[in-house]
């Protein structure tokens, strides 16, 4: 498909200063005092789940695990507003960004990106991995993605659920965007796509961040928005792989991204210095508040909480340029417990690191989505259910195998609230967090003593470097031990109640479950 063929005016491959000096002119976008590009994107201010589609052509049918996540659309739907917004495009000036997603050769597959917005074209240059000059000679994408943010549904004429839409064509291997100006539906479309190929390749795609120490050990951060993927992965003494979307290959990991997009919300030079650096000329600032000055006040949530930063991996001092990895010996899975009753470190069995990545607990924080303003209890399954077309027993099999292989040490670490549930206990200091992670990775925590928790049945360390001995047993914390024992056991039965939802499970995995 040729757009100058039907008349559009086309910007190629823009460098990121023609894209920014567009922006600022034609776009509503400013500049920060440190010279990242700073934009609204309006209504959405996360991604809108009631609005993504997959549509439901023969070829995929009986491939997709339809449900409340991957909601089946018809293709007359999709045919529709794509003739619509093809036309829409033909009256602007269009943005294409020719790359890839996936850093190893062997799985990486060519994308293009067609935006009605500069900055949301920026925006993929730098997330997506960018070719070589003569990689781009005879450039065949193998999948399209258009974000028309003003190319609206008519929800009663066009069978959507409002205005704005995310659809998923994976037969005819197209996305379009309508409606929505979040530059996150971008970047998480394209990572249900690679969801969705790579199993059939025999590769474990992950919602996770990834980093390796000097010694070349590689770990992985599994969790949802907020939990802290980004901000733990990124840690001065390793060197950084990717901060959200990566494959396990047999030949070890890989970053499907070229960039970070991380949480701005409380940001602070002292506790996450690489992000606060990386915000410079080239990043796309989202939502957040500036000064007159134009000094980014991150403290602000008057827009959102999901205020956000999109910037190469390169603008971090310690990233592995290849962004790839051996195969990770450590693997942590991050849940933001906001019942408080979950320990902040404690070590899983192959079984129950199974039984954790299907169950795929968590507290949703305000702003990832609309209409979360405040810390609600979710189940979303390999911790990434938003993006994972295919059924949760094909991801947490290959997990289980991986680990088998390598022998992966798997931790699950709440970086929630401790002392009590949201509102009356307090979330744990991200220094805490750092010490007990590393802990884990460096193999200090392999020989200490452990207790197994009574409800959960999870192993608590006694004792673990720079973390004082009595927050590692939640129990211990809750001035009111009752009250303790009431919330664990309805979060408990909270996990059993989900798990009913999985069918043809092994039994020694659901038994690795908490006790209802």
């Amino acid at each position: 498909m040729r757009l100058e063929d039907l008349g559009v005016k086309v910007h190629h491959n823009l460098n990121l200063g023609k894209l920014v000096e567009y922006s600022l002119k034609k776009e509503g976008a400013t500049l920060t005092d440190t010279g990242a590009l700073s934009i609204n994107t309006g209504k959405y201010t996360g991604r809108s789940p009631s609005d993504r589609f997959i549509v439901d052509s023969p070829s995929v049918h009986d491939k997709i695990d339809w449900g409340k996540v991957n909601v089946p659309i018809k293709e007359e739907v999709f045919d529709k507003l794509y003739k619509r917004i093809m036309g829409y495009i033909k009256e602007k000036e269009i943005f294409v960004f020719d790359g890839f997603v996936g850093a190893d050769k062997n799985y990486r597959m060519p994308i293009r990106l067609i935006n009605e917005f500069a900055y949301q074209n920026l925006f993929g240059q730098q997330l997506f991995i960018k070719p070589k000059a003569e990689e781009l000679n005879d450039f065949q994408p193998e999948y399209t993605v258009i974000a028309a943010p003003g190319c609206l549904a008519t929800p009663e004429l066009d069978g959507t659920n409002s205005e704005a839409y995310v659809i998923l064509n994976l037969e005819k291997k197209i996305v379009i965007i309508g409606g929505t100006r979040y530059c996150g539906e971008i970047k998480k479309s394209l990572f249900s796509v690679m969801n969705y190929i790579l199993p059939f390749k025999g590769v474990m795609p992950m919602h996770c961040s990834a980093n390796v120490g000097k010694d070349g050990d590689v770990a992985l951060f599994f969790g949802l928005s907020g939990t802290g993927k980004t901000t733990l992965s990124a840690d001065g003494n390793r060197m950084l792989i990717g901060d959200d979307e990566h494959g396990w290959s047999n030949d070890g990991v890989f970053n499907f991204e070229g960039g970070c997009y991380a949480k701005c919300i409380r940001l602070s030079e002292e506790n996450e210095p690489q992000i606060w650096n990386a915000i410079r000329f080239g990043t796309v600032l989202e939502n957040v508040v500036l000064d007159e000055n134009g000094k980014p006040d991150y403290d602000s949530e008057e827009y959102t909480e999901n205020s956000r930063a999109g910037y190469p991996v390169s603008y971090i001092d310690n990233a592995v340029e290849a962004g790839a990895g051996g195969n990770p010996s450590t693997i942590i899975f991050l849940t933001a417990d906001a019942t408080g009753v979950l320990p902040p470190i404690s070590k899983l069995t192959k079984e129950q690191a199974m039984y954790h990545f299907m169950a795929g607990y968590t507290s949703k924080l305000a702003g990832t989505e609309r209409g979360i303003v405040e810390p609600t209890a979710t189940f979303s399954t390999c911790f990434g259910a938003p993006f994972m077309p295919l059924s949760p027993q094909t991801y947490a099999e290959l997990l289980g195998n991986k680990i088998n292989k390598h022998d992966a040490k798997v931790y699950l670490v709440n970086t929630g609230w401790s002392g009590g549930g949201y509102g009356v206990g307090k979330r744990m200091k991200l220094a805490y967090t750092r010490a007990m992670v590393n802990s884990a990775i460096d193999g200090k925590l392999d020989n200490v003593e452990y207790e197994i928790d009574p409800i959960f049945k999870l192993a608590i360390p006694k004792e673990c470097p720079n973390v004082p001995s009595e927050l590692l047993n939640p129990a211990n914390v809750w001035a009111d031990k009752a009250n303790y024992n009431e919330a664990a056991k309805k979060l408990a039965k909270g996990f059993v109640e989900n798990f009913k939802k999985f069918k043809d499970v092994a039994q020694n995995i659901v038994d690795a479950g908490p006790i209802a």
